[in-house]
């Protein structure tokens, strides 16, 4: 079995792969403070809980984009799983050509989930992630790895919002039902959420009219299960895109 870990600064994800299957996957909140053996302990939890045994993992692989984790996580998978766990860096073999300028900017999560994409759905494709930030990434054609648009992510606009007006209140972010809200709280959620939908949707536009109109638009991350539903442009929902990814690099191996 493979466990693969998603490390995002929100969330991290972790899934468990039998072959090809995805047979478990869990969603924990990332804590930078949390040491090798709270996770270790955490994961031999959620394990008993799934009715698997820490030593059926014959590999780890994880995406990180909090660098301070990254050691913690080595550490805990040496002492709990005895395995050299592997870390998407600009080295690995990924099969995509990067053409960003300094590929060891691009994040790692966003790599990934381009080696999905392109390998379920074809090229050119985006795939808009839906995380702290919302991120958009191109794929061409010929599996070249394009680039992409990082913009803030909801809950980034909520907590700003928030903290930055007097009378505003927190709200969650939902499908208002309504454009034109009739009440404060309502009104807040149709501006969080049809100005994230039409933001979406307006980034790619441009990017649909410049890689081409067979374009393939996936959305994967927390809140894009809510967003297709009001997008004109997104086709499609994967929310194991990046778990799948991760999976796919590994078998490169």
């Amino acid at each position: 079995m493979l466990l693969a870990l998603d490390v995002g600064n929100t969330n991290v994800t972790l899934g468990i792969f039998e072959g090809k299957k995805l047979t478990r996957n869990w969603r924990l909140r990332t804590v930078h403070e949390q040491t090798a053996d709270e996770w270790g302990i955490l994961l031999r939890n959620l394990f008993a809980l799934g009715g698997l045994r820490l030593d059926g993992i014959g590999g780890i692989i994880v995406a990180s984009v909090v660098p301070v984790l990254d050691s913690t996580l080595a550490e805990m998978a040496r002492r709990y799983f005895n395995i050299e766990a592997m870390f998407i860096t600009p080295e690995t073999n990924t099969g995509l050509k990067i053409l960003y300028e300094n590929p060891s900017e691009v994040g790692a999560d966003r790599v990934v989930n381009g080696v999905a994409a392109f390998h379920k759905y074809g090229g050119p494709c985006v795939v808009v992630d839906l995380g702290t930030a919302i991120t958009f990434d191109a794929v061409s054609r010929q599996g070249e790895y394009l680039g992409g648009v990082i913009c803030p992510g909801i809950g980034i606009s909520i907590s700003g919002l928030f903290a930055k007006t007097a009378r505003l209140p927190m709200v969650d972010f939902r499908d208002p039902g309504k454009l034109i809200g009739t009440n404060t709280v309502g009104s807040i959620q149709s501006g969080l959420y049809y100005g994230t939908v039409s933001m979406i949707d307006g980034i790619l536009d441009r990017m649909i009219a410049e890689m081409g109109v067979d374009t393939k638009t996936v959305a994967t991350g927390g809140q894009a299960g809510l967003i297709i539903r009001g997008s004109r442009l997104v086709r499609t929902l994967d929310e194991d895109l990046t778990l799948e990814g991760l999976r796919l690099i590994w078998e490169r191996k």
